[in-house]
């Protein structure tokens, strides 16, 4: 799956399960200030991530993630 694709589905999980509105939904986007999600959200995000992708990040890099752009970079390195 590209970058592109990847964001994409990103952003309807995010529109869809989380309530964010996905006018805010950008690459760089603040997963929790400006997206407001909490750490269990971050860890279903993380959850529908590896069954998307097959890839499983690392808890000690996705505690490094703080935007979309970064949650996607951890997907490419893992």
């Amino acid at each position: 799956m590209d970058t592109e694709n990847l964001y994409l589905k990103i952003r309807d999980i995010l529109v869809e399960q989380f309530d964010v509105e996905e006018s805010s939904v950008t690459m760089d986007a603040n997963l929790y200030e400006e997206l407001e999600i909490d750490s269990i959200d971050a860890v279903d995000l993380l959850v529908q991530l590896k069954e998307m992708t097959g890839r499983k990040i690392a808890p000690e890099t996705f505690k490094e993630v703080r935007t979309i752009r970064d949650v996607l970079d951890a997907i490419a390195v893992s």
